[in-house]
């Protein structure tokens, strides 16, 4: 069995319809590429669309301010994506003439722009023959090829990588690419592979041996840290009181309410004990409202979050603290949480 050929006839025959696979600009690739990272297609293409319909070519991308690109990204997650793609976008401007670059060589200096995404980029685009190796590869040549090796450790990426490259198709990289990328979203899946109708499985280590559930192999995640965010909701109902977030932790440069972090879930009868409390609020601080506590999940922390409303008294603004109309909010970025809570509260 000839796995190249097997591999490009089903995907002729069965691929997505999906818009960057028509086309061969880069700077269209590329929106694709770190839109979709840790985002299923499903959920990514309404922001590609968004996107490239806001931001045709990479120098109208690069024209646009901070606060605009988060605002687009809001919802979609790891919001450092989109700030590095403003700074990317610059550098295009800067270092290229605005010409987005098509070549692994050029690509990989970029910011935000690793291994995987410039190889799919100059592949797609040029037909540079790069092997790309994401997610989707990973498990198809760990199942394929019955590699033990863990994907997320240095040997074993350094395996998949050199497994890819031997493999890849130098006359058609960039469609081989696409149906590798292809094959493990759609046949080899982590749950319940459609191994059935596997145009590959007669070669396929796992297949033959039942390995399927055991392949690919992955270290376990680092422990999930638990956070305690208490938000305050100071409104008259036409003012808010927000916050702008500075360039550390999560959610860099975005919106949010005021914010005391604290090291468990805190009873409102007991808000006058934090000395942070006190001191912005003051110690006669007048609780309106206390909601329930809410789970909000990111990669490797885990958020309990609390929105407590108070009266408009004695409250000493901190640096990044300000008093906006509540319609302003609407064109601020903010963590789906804020966002979410704010529609309901003011039917945004």
């Amino acid at each position: 069995m000839n796995f190249n050929s097997e591999l490009a006839g089903w995907y002729h025959e069965n691929k997505r319809a999906l818009p960057w696979r028509d086309t061969k600009d880069p700077y269209v690739i590329w929106l694709s590429e770190i839109i979709l990272q840790q985002t299923r297609v499903d959920q990514g293409l309404p922001y590609f669309y968004r996107f490239l319909e806001k931001y045709p070519d990479v120098n109208s991308f690069a024209s646009a301010d901070e606060d605009e690109i988060l605002k687009l990204w809001q919802g979609l997650g790891y919001y450092s994506r989109g700030r590095n793609m403003l700074k990317t976008a610059r550098l295009v401007r800067e270092l290229y003439d605005g010409k987005f670059p098509d070549r692994y060589d050029d690509l990989i200096k970029l910011k935000g722009i690793g291994e995987y995404t410039a190889s799919a980029i100059a592949s797609f685009s040029s037909n540079e023959p790069r092997a790309v190796v994401d997610g989707n590869v990973y498990r198809v040549l760990a199942r394929y090829y019955g590699i033990s090796e863990a994907i997320n450790s240095s040997k074993g990426q350094k395996i998949f990588r050199e497994t890819a490259a031997d493999l890849l198709d130098k006359q058609n990289p960039g469609l081989h690419n696409q149906a590798m990328m292809e094959l493990g979203a759609t046949i080899c899946k982590p749950q319940n592979p459609a191994c059935g109708i596997c145009p590959v499985k007669l070669g396929c280590y796992a297949f033959k041996n039942n390995a399927t559930k055991a392949l690919p192999v992955k270290i376990k995640k680092a422990k999930v840290r638990d956070r305690f965010f208490n938000y305050f909701l100071v409104t008259d109902g036409d003012t808010i009181l927000m916050n702008k977030r500075d360039e550390t932790d999560i959610w860099a440069n975005m919106y949010d309410l005021p914010l005391i972090e604290t090291s468990s879930v805190i009873v409102p009868n007991n808000l006058h004990t934090f000395m942070q409390v006190n001191e912005f609020f003051g110690e006669d601080i007048e609780i309106l409202e206390v909601l329930p506590v809410k789970m909000h999940l990111l990669t490797h922390q885990r958020l309990h979050v609390q929105f407590i409303k108070i009266g408009n008294h004695s409250i000493t603004l901190r640096e990044n603290w300000f008093y906006t109309p509540v319609e302003n909010t609407k064109n601020f970025a903010m963590p789906k949480i804020i966002f979410i809570f704010l529609k309901n509260i003011f039917n945004l």
